[in-house]
């Protein structure tokens, strides 16, 4: 199977039985569902890392709570970000589709851009282990409010924006690189699993936990486990099903 010609169309075949068969489906998608809608990902080959590893700064929290060179540019990074004018995707309307089939356990999300909630996926089902981009907090009193606002003074000028409470370091409802998670966020995420007959890991490269640590535990569980990814992942050995090629074209085949 490659990227260039898609998976076999056996394997698509089985995949579908698979989820037809299924009663609790569990989702878990990177940024790789959300390419094909204009966003670029992080560790791909085009990724925004790879082509700027000094981007990477940005998302780490030490240096962007004690740097203001980095939350300056940060901020002009979110101003101009592709993701404002990104629709949802054939990919992201398939696991709206899996929801309306009542398939569809919970959806957990490795990406900040809202697009599942956008294409129609219950934000009940949704879980965002990172956050999202469309809100911004505070740091020091934990203030938050819709991005926008920001967004709006730094066009108006302000370079980086302080906390108009407590004067403290703004930043997007994001979890960053050194920032601990939410744990009843991660909780629901990791059992939900364990209470999977199906996971489905799409458009993730599975290197970041504890996110990634869903498929040896839906596989330990005895889940079915699907992996949907453009290249190949260091948790393919895991899969029961390996799908290689666009998510975009993919789910919409095995989604039903």
């Amino acid at each position: 199977m490659s990227e260039e010609h898609g998976p076999d169309p056996a394997a698509i075949e089985r995949v579908a039985g698979i989820i037809d068969s299924a009663e609790r489906v569990v989702v878990l998608t990177g940024a790789g569902i959300s390419t094909d809608s204009g966003i670029p990902d992080f560790r791909g080959p085009n990724g925004v890392w790879t082509r700027n590893p000094a981007a990477e700064k940005a998302s780490t929290l030490q240096h962007y709570l004690n740097d203001p060179d980095v939350r300056r540019g940060a901020w002009q990074t979110r101003l101009t970000s592709p993701a404002w004018g990104a629709q949802p995707n054939d990919g992201h309307r398939a696991l709206v589709q899996l929801e309306r089939r009542g398939k569809l356990h919970v959806l957990v999300t490795q990406n900040i851009d809202e697009l599942h909630q956008r294409a129609g996926n219950s934000p009940t089902k949704v879980v965002e282990v990172h956050g999202t981009m469309h809100r911004y907090m505070c740091w020091g009193c934990s203030d938050e409010g819709p991005m926008g606002v920001m967004l709006d003074r730094v066009r108006a000028g302000e370079a980086d924006p302080a906390c108009m409470t407590c004067g403290g370091v703004i930043k997007s409802a994001t979890i960053s690189f050194g920032q601990s998670l939410v744990p009843e966020v991660i909780d629901r995420a990791l059992q939900s699993a364990e209470e999977a007959d199906v996971l489905l890991a799409v458009g993730s490269s599975l290197q970041v936990y504890p996110a990634a640590n869903m498929v040896p535990r839906a596989h330990a569980a005895g889940a079915t486990v699907v992996i949907v990814n453009g290249e190949p992942t260091k948790m393919d050995g895991l899969a029961d099903v390996l799908l290689l090629g666009s998510t975009s074209t993919i789910l919409p085949a095995i989604c039903g």
